[in-house]
């Protein structure tokens, strides 16, 4: 049996780069269904799990709360949630530092 070794915060990053491509696919093609889609199922998902639970709640209420008063509003609130995940590229999720990412805050 194959397992893998790749450490969970590996595969967290690669996930969220997928989602990310997704979300940036349906905003260009201005799918609205599938990003109501991404944002309430898989970007609430891979936020609960990075421990990033403000990211989930909001990517929720993009699609539970009352309904957004036009299209424009709907694709500007997709437009910070795509700019939020993008930050997160590049910052450790909270709470989850890498060792090496520890060891070197500590050093500092």
């Amino acid at each position: 049996m194959l397992h893998c070794t790749m450490d969970s915060e590996r595969i967290a990053r690669l996930r969220l780069d997928d989602l990310l491509a997704d979300l940036v696919q349906a905003r260009r093609n201005g799918d609205l269904g599938r990003l109501a889609l991404l944002a309430y199922c898989e970007v609430r998902r891979w936020a609960r799990t990075a421990g990033e639970g403000d990211l989930a709640v909001h990517a929720g209420s993009l699609v539970i709360d009352s309904p957004q008063p036009n299209r424009e509003a709907f694709l500007a609130a997709i437009d910070e949630l795509i700019r939020s995940l993008e930050r997160l590229q590049i910052e450790p999720p909270r709470g989850r530092a890498s060792t090496a990412t520890r060891t070197q805050l500590a050093r500092s």
